[in-house]
């Protein structure tokens, strides 16, 4: 059960077994969060951020320079070459040249995959789009077990923008590893899970129930997950403004939960939990952030640690025709003009119609 080498697109690419060695790891790194640390010394890994980042950013970082390595990169797409035109193949294939292991954010849906597919070194996916999430996931998960022991049996509230938040259909992913879920999806009219997920979510069997107002299910919730309004990823900004503030935990809501209930985010928070919240016993958000640099120092120690690099075959030029089969979704990797990448779409089932699945950024096309 290696994971040298392994790249982290989405928690779907690991089974649990895998999960467990890496929170195994990361409990035993917990030690060495403020200590540096030999065993990544010599390899260099490269953050390459084309969204904004704090938590994710700076707990990569963290992590290589707590394991020995060293970090180069940058924080903006505006100080790179891609403000010129360059595409995103040409930056990966340059940056591989310059160290062991890529984390990559990315606005484009499903560019961490295609990352990955071209790199010769590992690609880390730091956030694309409104899709996958992986590192936040494992942080997630990490901590769920850290507070209650195991993460199998837990009854998990799940509340705001949930269509757009990377981290809540991620999580939702990861906890599909798991027995006996009960899962909340609490959201504004229009900004449900997406069909992929819930989908996914049946056919792992996951018990979960959808509604609008979160006081209908707080009273069983041992996690609850607050997300914010992504206002970023509306085309439409004024509809976002609409439904400012619609969720909010404020204290008194909390009171209605069992007293062993904690309050979890994937931050920043803006108005959805109010300051008061965080001197209740309840609050876990900071300690999940904290979190992530074990995760993270686990993951790149299973990964990174005696891997190689692999240079990836040429790849066949390209070429596509006006009766190529597209992605529905505007924003998916499959459909920049200038990537050299075809769709790759399969067919499944969604509530008894066929549809054709994107395998880069997940989302559904009708036949």
């Amino acid at each position: 059960m290696s994971l040298v080498g392994r790249d982290l697109v989405s928690v779907l690419d690991f089974g649990r077994e895998e999960l467990e060695r890496i929170f195994r790891t990361a409990d035993s790194m917990q030690r060495f969060t403020r200590k540096c640390r030999s065993q990544l010394k010599n390899y260099v890994m490269a953050t390459i951020f084309f969204e904004p980042s704090t938590r994710t950013r700076l707990s990569f970082e963290t992590s290589m320079h707590r394991l020995g390595g060293s970090v180069i990169g940058f924080a903006e797409s505006g100080v790179s070459s891609v403000a010129k035109g360059e595409t995103l193949a040409d930056t990966i294939r340059m940056v591989e040249s310059y160290s062991d292991v890529i984390v990559l954010r990315h606005k484009v849906e499903g560019s961490a995959r295609f990352a990955a597919e071209i790199s010769g070194v590992p690609v880390l996916n730091g956030g694309d789009g409104s899709q996958h999430h992986p590192s936040q996931t494992l942080t997630d998960l990490f901590t769920i077990r850290k507070e209650f022991g195991e993460i199998d049996g837990r009854n998990i509230l799940l509340m705001g923008d949930l269509q757009h938040t990377r981290s809540a259909s991620s999580l939702a992913y990861g906890l599909g590893h798991y027995k006996a879920i009960t899962l909340s999806l609490v959201s504004p009219p229009n900004l449900g899970m997406r069909p992929e997920v819930t989908d996914y979510l049946e056919n792992r069997d996951v018990k979960y129930q959808e509604g609008q107002d979160p006081a209908d299910f707080i009273g069983e919730a041992d996690v609850i997950y607050v997300t914010r309004l992504q206002k970023e990823r509306f085309p439409d900004p004024k509809k976002a403004e609409a439904l400012k503030g619609s969720y909010i935990l404020t204290r008194e809501l909390l009171k209605r939960a069992p007293k062993h209930a904690i309050v979890m985010h994937h931050l920043p928070r803006i108005e959805e939990i109010p300051l008061e919240v965080d001197y209740t016993p309840n609050a876990r958000y900071f300690q999940q952030a904290a979190n992530g640099v074990p995760v993270r120092m686990a993951f790149l120690y299973l990964s990174v640690y005696h891997s190689k690099y692999h240079p990836v075959k040429q790849r066949e030029p390209t070429l596509r025709s006006s009766d190529t089969r597209r992605c529905a979704n505007s924003n998916c990797i499959s459909n920049q003009p200038r990537e050299p990448i075809l769709p790759m779409l399969k067919e499944v089932m969604s509530k008894g119609e066929r549809v054709l699945q994107c395998q880069y950024c997940g989302r559904y096309t009708k036949e």
